[in-house]
């Protein structure tokens, strides 16, 4: 009886998955084709058929005329040092609050955690006055900072949980040796933590990477040299009016999910370690 309802709980989990995997799939690979299509044909009886040629020059309108590549720059500047002081600031506090006993570390705990119950669209005016006061609003250092303090309430969950399940006789025997707190967490216990580091670094890549509410709220449209690819891609589909250009949309598009589609595929296996890790352990 046991056997019977694990393989028909195994069946209908393979069954979700292909259904789930063609729902993820196929809007990818519709979103391919047609930017290599013309507006006839993508608007033709067959969406998921094969374009009749090949035509690179949507891709070549949406790099120059519609400024796609300034965006992917600036958005890749941005997310690059939003990630990074996000995993060094996140993980150094994940790792004070896991490890170490002091007045206060609950409460500073919860707060990082109460903020992942805030959506950021509540927090928008809020945002604009400040950012604006301080001299930052239409600045990539504005988003920057930004993006830090929306990451690091789920970095600081997330790595608190994998520090505590790191063995305390390694930073007690490195501390025996002489080593400082500081170089006992950036040399010895970070190092330890690669797995989960690697996973969480990826989803806020991800998570910076698409978004659009928080660079459309603090990169106003008198900005456009600053602005980030999801923002150019809105503005390729809204200005268009009557002639829209939508070989090209695909093809900014497609050229929005290709780094992302690369860094998932190429990291696949290290954040699938990184979730597991602290449950092996």
């Amino acid at each position: 009886m046991k056997q019977q309802s694990s393989r028909l709980f195994g069946g209908l989990s393979h069954v979700v998955l292909v259904l789930w995997t063609i729902m993820v799939v196929t809007p990818i690979v519709y979103t391919f084709l047609n930017s290599f299509k013309s507006n006839t044909e993508i608007f033709g009886d067959s969406p998921l058929s094969l374009p009749q040629s090949w035509n690179w020059g949507s891709w070549g309108r949406a790099w120059e005329t519609s400024r796609i590549g300034e965006y992917m720059i600036n958005t890749i500047i941005v997310v690059a040092f939003s990630t990074f002081f996000t995993m060094l600031l996140g993980s150094m506090a994940a790792y004070v609050l896991s490890r170490y006993v002091f007045r206060g570390n609950r409460i500073i705990y919860t707060l990082f955690v109460a903020g992942l119950s805030i959506p950021p669209f509540l927090a928008l005016s809020a945002l604009y006055k400040v950012v604006d006061n301080v001299g930052l609003l239409g600045t990539h250092t504005g988003v920057v900072i930004v993006y830090v303090a929306f990451s690091l309430p789920f970095t600081v969950f997330f790595l608190s949980a994998f520090f505590r399940t790191l063995p305390t006789t390694v930073a007690e025997a490195a501390m025996m040796d002489g080593c400082s707190h500081t170089r006992t967490f950036f040399q010895i216990m970070l190092p330890m933590a690669k797995p989960g580091l690697v996973s969480i670094t990826i989803f806020n890549v991800i998570g910076q990477w698409n978004q659009y509410l928080l660079p459309i709220v603090l990169l106003p449209g008198d900005r456009q040299d600053k602005w980030l690819i999801t923002q150019g891609i809105a503005n390729i589909s809204t200005s268009a009016g009557y002639e829209a250009d939508w070989a090209g949309l695909f093809a900014a598009l497609s050229m929005a999910i290709i780094p992302i589609l690369i860094v998932y595929v190429v990291f696949q296996r290290q954040i699938q370690t990184g979730l597991t890790a602290g449950a092996v352990k």
